[in-house]
């Protein structure tokens, strides 16, 4: 339950706050993960981000940075992102969420479902934190900790890619999310998730540079998934396949146009 609640005014101030109560704080940017199940917060002591500048969209030297506090509504309306994060910000159903959650927010938050990171992991996403380090976003995700993340980075935002989700209701948990890209050089990049331990990427699957059914086939022996509600362990192994396999084929066709 927060008891305390701070609204410092430069990152310097909120870097101090942390030292100061450690693991007792937690960042408070749209608020939407921190009161509700099953992320929400213990801890006593909130420090907000909303007087931060961290709220820009832009390009610098031909890449996309985008602040952590930029909310998932703001983003989806911006010109500047890509069509595959465009739809990406889709799968998260509710509008009003959509107004209130932050990209920064998203990417830290240890939740079960991860709607955006398929498509960031696939277009080799960084993260910039408070201490000026930029690292893989896939590396972050490895190892999530309180190191405060200031923008998402894009180096190369408009490769080919392409995301979809499968699920029971637009507004029900997903069986599985998937992305694909290729890069310049023809590449793949392959991330999916709800069909094994969080989200992950498929390098083994991604170095052999497969398609069709032998690519359905590889994908469904890598992914580990458990049987639930949501399905069978066969059904998702099996529409994993086919999902990464059509997406690949829908960057193929991107490049003919």
């Amino acid at each position: 339950m927060i008891e305390q609640f701070f609204r410092p005014a430069t990152l310097t101030q909120a870097t101090e706050l942390k030292q100061r109560f450690q693991e007792n704080a937690v960042w408070f940017a749209g608020g939407s993960k921190l009161n509700a199940v099953p992320t929400k917060t213990d801890r006593t002591v909130a420090i907000s981000l909303s007087l931060l500048p961290l709220k820009s969209i832009e390009w610098q030297d031909g890449i996309l940075r985008i602040g952590a506090v930029v909310t998932l509504e703001a983003l989806r309306e911006s010109p500047l992102i890509p069509r595959a994060l465009y739809d990406a910000l889709g799968f998260i159903y509710s509008r009003h969420i959509r107004n209130q959650a932050t990209i920064g927010g998203e990417i830290a938050a240890c939740q079960r479902e991860h709607a955006l990171l398929p498509v960031l992991l696939v277009l080799d996403a960084q993260v910039q934190l408070a201490s000026n380090d930029v690292i893989p976003l896939e590396s972050y995700l490895a190892a999530p900790d309180d190191r405060l993340i200031t923008h998402l980075i894009l180096q190369d935002p408009f490769r080919r890619c392409a995301t979809r989700t499968v699920r029971e209701t637009a507004d029900g948990w997903a069986v599985v999310t998937a992305a694909v890209a290729l890069t310049g050089n023809n590449e793949q990049r392959i991330a999916v998730d709800g069909v094994g331990c969080g989200i992950s990427r498929l390098p083994q699957v991604e170095a052999k540079n497969l398609s069709g059914e032998a690519l359905e086939k590889a994908v469904s022996q890598a992914v580990k998934p458990k049987a639930d509600l949501l399905g069978s362990e066969e059904y998702k192994r099996y529409i994993t396949g086919i999902l990464v396999s059509d997406l690949l084929t829908d960057c193929r066709q991107m490049g003919e146009e």
